[in-house]
């Protein structure tokens, strides 16, 4: 079966779609290829992504990813947005899904964990469009 390459977008890479790629690799990599990338990057991932997805999931995010612009991940069968709410990125195409998540960032725990189950929830579900 040949995996879709899905690619999860906000604008600064550092956290929501930071957490979208490791979930989607983590819960759906049998049938999804996950990249993330944004319109502009960050100097590290949001250290509470990191800190609080390695304690729900053992997932280390700075093992094997980083924050980086749209041209330099794959083309993707499926863009998801990860939220609107600090301004949508052009991606030179449109979108195939806006999750509309908050960005946690500065945020508490639970305002993270919540963000974080919305995606889990999220890919879940495409994983499962996509396994039809």
């Amino acid at each position: 079966m040949n995996k879709k390459k899905v690619v999860f977008v906000c604008v600064h890479n550092s956290c929501r779609s930071q957490i979208a790629e490791a979930l989607g690799n983590h819960l759906a990599g049998d049938v999804l290829e996950c990249y993330s990338a944004g319109t502009e990057t960050k100097p590290q991932i949001n250290q509470d992504a990191v800190r609080i997805m390695k304690k729900l999931y053992n997932i280390d995010m700075e093992k094997n990813q980083y924050s980086k612009t749209y041209d330099k991940v794959p083309t993707p069968d499926i863009a998801i947005s990860m939220g609107c709410d600090v301004g949508c990125p052009y991606i030179g195409r449109n979108f195939d899904y806006n999750w509309g998540l908050q960005d946690p960032t500065g945020g508490s725990d639970d305002a993270f964990m919540e963000v974080i189950s919305e995606i889990e929830k999220n890919i879940l579900n495409l994983k499962e469009k996509m396994s039809k």
